[in-house]
């Protein structure tokens, strides 16, 4: 196996915009420049947003703008890697035997809390995250985890230990610290109506994938924290990290998929040069910053 290994994990929930492109462009040459291998994942766990137009989108625009990839759900059969299948709708099964360990491990616990309880709770979430942050209300159902055989029909959320310092260094933010219990709270690892949520899913598939570097938003800082103690209770090797900085539009809002007239597929549709966009991109940020060495 390639000594890097990277990923492009993008949700079909709506069309990708720049920032998105920025990132992924990042880590395709980030892949390309330590003669490693990309994987594509689609990240389609969602099944109320998810839509089959906005997955074939994700493909042609990543490719209009020039980039391609060695492992994922459209390529042919021989071509896939033995790391698939590349689709998170697909791979339950993986997301079910790390639920079972954590919940043996006694890691997590049921939660009978619904989102109207929690948008009631005093504290709010921190502006560059979007998880809204939990009261602790539920956290003592450590112990009636193992009654559970599955985690169908109610939430499931990780007890983080409070005041522990969770640190890692980032190959473009630099070194990074939260403390969990006051920078973020007990969060999600199973969905109500029995999906895996978002945290649990690239934790069990970046390991499952091999990916030694992920790259993605400055958003997510905070949720690689969490990331971080759930690496930690399955007993994973961390992979390394690169935030790209986020655009922002003239407001200074973060871009989101709502920002249609900066989607790739109105810009294709208006006749920019992707090669426009790529100088663009390698002016804004130094994507080979601190790339890993080759072996």
């Amino acid at each position: 196996m390639p000594s890097y290994r990277g990923r492009l994990a993008p949700s079909p929930t709506g069309y990708l915009h720049l920032g998105h492109a920025r990132t992924f462009w990042v880590a395709y040459q980030r892949a390309r420049a330590s003669a490693g291998e990309l994987v594509f994942r689609n990240e389609d766990l969602d099944p109320h947003r998810s839509r089959p137009q906005f997955k074939q989108a994700m493909f042609d625009d990543l490719r209009w703008l020039g980039l391609d990839w060695d492992e994922g759900p459209d390529l042919p059969c021989q071509s896939v890697g033995a790391y698939g299948p590349y689709s998170q709708n697909e791979r339950p099964s993986f997301y079910l035997e790390a639920w079972r360990r954590l919940r043996d491990g006694g890691f997590i616990y049921p939660c009978t809390c619904s989102r109207k309880d929690l948008e009631h709770a005093p504290s709010a979430p921190h502006e560059e995250d979007d998880e809204i942050r939990y009261p602790g209300k539920c956290r003592s159902k450590v112990s009636q985890a193992k009654d559970w055989e599955t985690p169908a029909g109610v939430s499931w959320r990780f007890r983080v230990p409070d005041q522990k310092l969770v640190s890692f260094f980032d190959r473009c933010q630099g070194e990074q610290q939260f403390t969990a219990g006051v920078d973020f709270c007990d969060f999600l690892v199973w969905r109500r109506d029995d999906v895996p949520a978002y945290q649990l899913a690239v934790v069990v598939d970046d390991e499952a994938m091999r990916i030694t570097e992920v790259v993605r938003g400055a958003d997510l800082l905070r949720s690689t924290a969490r990331q971080l103690l759930l690496i930690d209770a399955l007993g994973y090797p961390a992979p390394a990290y690169f935030h790209c900085p986020l655009l922002r539009d003239e407001q200074d809002r973060r871009l989101a998929k709502r920002h249609d007239a900066l989607s790739l597929r109105h810009l294709r549709e208006q006749g920019v040069d992707p090669a426009d966009l790529r100088r663009r991109f390698s002016a804004e940020i130094a994507w080979d910053r601190n790339l890993p060495e080759q072996s």
